[in-house]
């Protein structure tokens, strides 16, 4: 969500139960401003927050000209000072993937991890046990790409790609019809497209290249990973992905108010709701195996679990709005 919507944009998501103190709302406000002007970025983000054992990580990202250039993520533990993230890496999570359970909210906490690795001795090959540190904050790095990747989301039209390539907010944006805004196709990956890449000239044909040069949340797969609701007497749509608990991205339809917020603990909340409804395996990144279509009633009882499970957070223990 635009930091400089702040307020609004955190009224529209709180039937997720996603809300923050008035003090915490009130340092967001004044800081992010303060990010932006700092490091001259083009539009500041706020991302959500992860929530920790000891802390919460509050995260925002600065976007430059370029929409789609490369984004700088910052971290904060009380919503006034503000760190910068190294960028993402694949060794970083490879490195990380073998860490589970809720984050501590300490950036120099390490989590270790046995191994086995090879050591040669002469002609000889021996396994022995390693120990390997891994750094928190080096886990949060790889945690909120992953999530950005998956479940970052954009309406149709509210960017526009210039004949010259750059990606640009689109000013003359005014929301999508309610008609639209039913419609899953009408969402797009706010990153890199890739199954873009892969339509053949026939299936391009109809795309306007101006609106239409990213991916589209309708062919996700798992097909059905993705529940639309409409709320407030149909003046708010409301997206949330049941891969990643979580996230839940709004739009008030013929506004151009729309954005996401993330607040979770990124722990295994989603295998659990999501496996006993799976009917075959599930996809992930780099395998060829993928599931089938969800149940629509399997899909609501998620939804309705999730939302549960969220108010709960925010009502106790670290979710407490602090």
């Amino acid at each position: 969500m635009d930091a400089e919507s702040l307020l609004l944009s955190l009224e529209l998501a709180s039937g997720s139960g996603q809300g923050l103190s008035p003090d915490r709302r009130a340092s967001l406000l004044t800081s992010l401003m303060l990010v932006k002007r700092d490091y001259r970025y083009d539009r500041v983000l706020f991302w959500g927050r992860i929530l920790g054992l000891v802390a919460d990580y509050y995260i925002a990202q600065g976007l430059s000209e370029d929409q789609l250039a490369p984004r700088k993520t910052l971290y904060s533990l009380n919503c006034m000072e503000w760190s910068l993230l190294p960028p993402a890496t694949e060794e970083m999570a490879m490195q990380t993937s073998v860490v589970k359970g809720r984050f501590m909210g300490d950036p120099s906490h390490e989590y270790e991890h046995t191994q086995l690795q090879k050591v040669h001795k002469g002609e000889k090959v021996f396994e022995e046990e390693v120990v390997v540190q891994i750094k928190e904050e080096t886990r949060l790095v790889s945690i909120i790409d992953q999530i950005d990747k998956a479940v970052a989301v954009i309406p149709r039209g509210a960017l526009f790609k210039t004949p010259f390539g750059p990606i640009h907010v689109n000013r003359t944006f005014e929301g999508l019809s309610l008609s639209e805004a039913k419609k899953l196709s009408s969402y797009f990956h706010f990153r890199e497209p890739v199954e873009l890449k892969n339509k053949t000239l026939l299936e391009k044909a109809d795309l306007d290249p101006s609106l239409d040069f990213l991916d589209s949340l309708e062919h996700d797969i798992p097909k059905g990973s993705w529940s639309i609701q409409m709320e407030r007497g149909n003046a708010l749509v409301v997206l949330r992905s049941l891969l990643w608990p979580g996230l839940t991205f709004y739009h008030a339809p013929r506004t151009k108010n729309c954005g996401y917020i993330y607040v979770g603990t990124v722990n295994l909340v989603c295998s659990v709701l999501l496996l006993p409804l799976i009917s075959t395996s599930i996809w992930y990144p780099g395998s060829e195996e993928r599931t089938t279509e969800l149940e629509e009633p399997a899909l609501k009882q998620v939804a309705e679990g999730w939302n549960v499970l969220m108010r709960e957070m925010m009502v106790g223990g670290n979710g407490s709005g602090r």
